[in-house]
């Protein structure tokens, strides 16, 4: 199993709205980065990834789960776009701010301390841990 962490601006598309959208999960559109849409190719079903709330909130919101592996994206007629659907599995009980993030020392090397413009980026099993920790999510 590959652990990532997937963005949206909370006024485009929320946790509530991701919970909302039930088991069955919901395609992740609208990724126009060859590296972010990169990612998603390599996603595989059953890969957990953090829900990052962008935008004023910088936090990471949620997991969830990969329930269906990359196809074409269907908010564009342009065959290079993909999405994967992602279903919610729990919220993280205290929402781990970017501040937090960069602050611990063992997370340095992250792709969202590096690269935090990035939408949809891998996250090491350590961080993994890490972050659920710091999140209080029980791993």
């Amino acid at each position: 199993m590959a652990y990532w962490l997937i963005k949206s601006e909370a006024e485009t598309w929320s946790w509530d709205q991701q919970v909302k959208s039930g088991k069955k999960g919901e395609a992740w559109t609208g990724v126009r980065n060859a590296q972010a849409r990169n990612f998603m190719r390599e996603m595989k079903k059953g890969d957990l990834a953090f829900f990052y709330h962008s935008g004023d909130e910088r936090a990471v919101v949620g997991v969830v789960k990969i329930v269906k592996e990359a196809y074409q994206d269907p908010t564009t007629d342009d065959e290079r776009w993909v999405v994967v659907d992602v279903a919610a599995i729990e919220p993280v009980p205290k929402p781990v701010t970017l501040a937090a993030i960069k602050a611990e020392p063992k997370l340095d090397e992250m792709k969202l301390v590096k690269n935090s413009r990035l939408s949809v980026q891998p996250v090491r099993p350590a961080e993994w841990k890490l972050v659920a920790k710091m999140g209080g999510l029980k791993q």
